[in-house]
């Protein structure tokens, strides 16, 4: 039987270490990955290996050639171009094309029993048996469900916390039988896990999963990478070291001389022919490479050293990475997470920070102070885009250096010549971000459409008139010394999930485009947008009857943007409206729920005393809208958006209504009534504005605000809410109160949970086997149906510690009972 391994992928989130290697070849405990992978195969009585190869091919070949120095037989099937995990093992057919074969990454470390998996392959006759494990964050992995007889149910790649549903995960290790072959073209890029199993689960082909015990990392990032050095020193893992264990946890290869003043603290690793003076200190979870000399005084905790490194006296090494041939000088001190490439030169008694990347070839000079990098990447983080886009602190975590680098990253995913539109809220710190923002983008060869101050819907519409994308800056809602930073598509609507990975990508690569100096942008200021922007609602939402009702309304502006646009919009929809606290307040850009709250109570008052139909309150920026009756009562938000769905389904009676999951079923009785459909769709505002660009959308909705009007956008837009509202009011003649009297009471109560990231994805596979045989939907994160109607959503937060459940019930004690059951799951999971 034979074995593929695939080393052909360029570990692009593990530059600079790849930069001159390829991923296959990084070192791990002194030995390159792929290694550890082959000996494994070895022990299993795999010595026939096919090698996938394509990016630094030729460097693969010739560390490992014909496989005669591992007492094993290596052939190469060479890549053109990337053909995808699928691809790559079609294009070593012609050696595999006899027998049941395995396939396995050369870049993930494990210690899996691959003879059982083999033995359970042939004992279920399956076409494909996946070799699955058991993961704390499922998010970069492809997540698996398997019946008890271990058939697999469902795969989804790379899920989104809220499409978790299992912490089981694919390890890309596969047993297949050569008839996959006709399920896979020739010399184009095909998938396993996204173009070929599903195509065989359609055809009723058996894939089984199998569940292996032991240990396996996917060596994908630098964190990884470092924490497999450290499971490997720790005997986490069943693999060989060489060398001699001097003492517990203490491994010096041959030739080595470490001087008896040297102190060693394991489990560390010394390679071969390393020399460590006196004095020098390696601490706990230490990689020393071939030929690295450490001088004395020099500290080393935590990190990994590839070979022929030079540590000068005094050095400090901390949770760093640093490669071949590089020279790091006297009293230099580098942080944890940063990587040092290639033959680099870190001159004396500078400093690099943490997460910093030095690419190869580059000098540190002396005395320097490195805290971005050199030359392309700047600082890593972890989750770049959040809930409102990019956010954090002003000048903390957004500084105007960073917002530099967002907007050069993103003008890079765009083609030369396009132009962008900005705009931000009254914040002064908008004001000066956007002004970094514009810079950026220019100097990457991209014109700019500055609207300046404007509420964030006018911000989207006009980037959906011709720009290829847009940029919007505003305070953070409810937060106040916090910013967002918002990336619009050609259409105005958030960046897709894959969007903002490819501009993820860029800007931790941050190998930013620059424009030549014939090429920088121009800067454009357009006139007429609130007249424009308001001429375009009014030709496109329904105000028939406005006029003839005679109407009176409160417009609350909450001192945001949204009261620029309400002298137009007000003045030519001919309603008779009191607007309060119109004017910019820039000590106030955003509001907490407590100055909300009593804005709303002050609404009621002046609504109720003016005998007006009904208020609405705006927030700063215009996005979303809240209501008041004509008593000045508070609709709630939830409640509001079931009146405006009665409203809407009651004129239009027929067409979708998209909701997100969270709503209560109460809107699906509301639609049904009117002879509408609902929609239901993830909690993620992008999949709400797809839902609303579809034909057969007359209206959505988040229950917090969030109204979309198809008919005008497919986004949150305050400003058009508001015009529908005064439209279907005064075309009904019915006031809020009677409408929401005619709607059935809904009994949704939410709960958080502190839930650690390391056990998320375990919490999502005990909710899902809790379920058992009840309706499960997935739609996100995992909503459990009782046969009574009753259910629980439990969800994922994507940014925070924190799981999320939702319950429903015909009563407020019912829908507590059922949050009590499922929370005790959820925290079953972290005991």
């Amino acid at each position: 039987m034979k074995a593929v391994v695939m080393a052909g992928g360029e570990g692009t989130r593990l530059r600079p270490m790849t930069s001159s290697m390829p991923k296959p070849l990084l070192p791990v405990a002194n030995r390159p990955i792929m290694e550890h992978v082959l000996r494994l195969l070895k022990r299993h009585g795999l010595n026939e290996t096919v090698v996938t190869v394509q990016f630094l091919a030729s460097l693969v070949k010739n560390y490992f050639g014909d496989g005669e120095e591992l007492g094993m037989e290596l052939s190469y099937a060479n890549e053109e171009k990337p053909l995808g995990t699928a691809g790559s093992v079609k294009n070593a057919e012609e050696a595999l094309k006899d027998d049941t074969f395995l396939v396995i990454s050369g870049d993930a470390l494990t210690d899996f029993d691959l003879t059982d998996l083999i033995a359970f392959h042939k004992e279920k006759g399956a076409l494909v048996t996946v070799c699955l494990t058991r993961v704390p964050n499922p998010l970069e992995f492809g997540i698996t469900i398997v019946d008890e007889e271990g058939k697999v149910e469902r795969f989804l790649e790379k899920p989104t916390w809220g499409q978790v549903f299992s912490d089981t995960v694919n390890t890309g290790i596969y047993v297949m039988e050569p008839e996959v072959f006709d399920y896979v073209q020739a010399d184009t890029s095909v998938d396993w896990s996204g173009d070929v199993f599903p195509q065989l689960m359609k055809d009723g082909k058996l894939i089984c999963g199998y569940i292996a015990e032991g240990y396996w990392e996917d060596v994908g990032t630098h964190e990884s990478y470092v924490k497999a050095q450290a499971d490997v020193l720790e005997r986490k893992v069943d693999v060989e070291l060489d060398g001699f264990e001097i003492s517990p946890g203490v491994w010096v290869a041959e030739g080595a001389e470490v001087h008896p003043d040297a102190v060693l603290r394991g489990p560390l690793y010394i390679g071969d022919y390393a020399k460590v003076e006196a004095g020098a200190e390696i601490r706990e979870h230490t990689v020393i490479g071939s030929n690295v000399v450490v001088k004395s005084g020099a500290f080393l905790h935590r990190a990994v050293v590839h070979d022929n490194v030079y540590i000068g006296q005094h050095s400090n090494l901390r949770g760093c990475v640093i490669g071949k041939n590089t020279d790091i000088m006297r009293a230099a001190r580098i942080e944890d997470g940063a990587v040092i490439g290639d033959e680099c030169l870190v001159g004396e008694e500078s400093i690099i920070q943490g997460n910093v990347r030095v690419y190869p070839f580059k000098t540190i000079e002396a005395g320097a102070f490195v805290n971005t990098s050199v030359i392309w990447e700047s600082r890593g983080q972890a989750h770049l885009f959040g809930a409102r886009g990019v956010s954090g602190i002003l000048n903390v975590e957004i500084t105007p250096e960073l917002a530099v680098r967002l907007a050069g990253a993103y003008a890079t995913t765009l083609k030369k010549g396009a132009t962008v539109t900005t705009a931000r809220d009254h914040s002064r710190g908008a004001r000066a971000l956007k002004r970094a923002v514009i810079s950026a983008l220019q100097a990457s060869a991209i014109d700019v459409r500055d609207l300046e101050n404007v509420p964030l819907p006018v911000a989207r519409q006009q980037t959906a008139r011709g720009s290829a994308g847009g940029i919007m800056i505003r305070t953070s809602p409810g937060v106040p010394d916090s910013v967002d930073i918002m990336f619009f598509d050609e259409r105005g609507a958030d960046l897709s999930q894959a969007r903002q990975r490819k501009l993820d990508r860029v800007y931790a690569r941050q190998e930013y485009r620059r424009a030549f100096p014939g090429e920088i942008g121009d800067l454009h200021f357009p006139s007429s947008v609130f007249d424009s922007y308001t001429g375009s609602l009014l030709r496109n939402v329904d105000t028939e009857g406005i006029a003839d009702a005679g109407l009176k309304v409160v417009v609350d502006a909450s001192n945001g943007s949204a009261g620029l646009v309400l002298p137009s919009l007000l003045g030519r929809l001919g309603v008779d409206a009191l607007t309060i606290n119109p004017g910019l307040d820039e000590s106030r850009p955003t509001e907490s729920a407590e100055s909300r709250r009593a804005g709303l109570v002050r609404l009621g008052e002046i609504v109720s005393s003016a005998r007006a139909a009904f208020g609405v309150r705006f927030d700063p920026v215009g996005e979303r809208l809240s209501l008041v009756d004509e008593r000045g009562r508070i609709i709630e938000d939830d409640r509001a958006l079931l009146v405006m769905l009665d409203l809407v389904a009651a004129e239009r009676r027929s067409g979708r209504v998209a909701l997100p999951v969270t709503t209560t079923r109460v809107a699906e009785q509301v639609a049904a009534y009117h002879g509408t459909q609902v929609e239901w769709t993830t909690t993620s505002p992008d999949d709400l504005t797809r839902v609303g660009r579809e034909d057969t959308t007359i209206f959505g909705g988040d229950g917090r605000g969030g109204f979309i009007v198809p008919e005008f956008s497919s986004v949150f837009d305050g400003a058009a809410a508001f015009v529908r509202l005064i439209g279907l009011v005064a075309r009904t003649q019915l006031t809020l109160s009677q409408i929401d009297a005619r709607i059935p009471r809904a009994h949704v109560l939410r709960r958080d949970l502190a839930t650690p990231w390391a056990v998320k994805g375990l919490v999502m596979r005990r909710v899902v086997e809790a379920a058992g045989e009840r309706s499960v939907d997935t739609t996100d994160g995992v909503r459990v149906v009782e046969t009574d109607g009753r259910w629980v959503m439990v969800l994922p937060d994507p940014s925070e510690a924190v799981t999320h459940l939702w319950a429903e019930g015909p009563d407020d004690a019912s829908a507590q009972a059922l949050l009590d059951e499922w929370a005790a799951v959820v925290d079953s999971a972290g005991d």
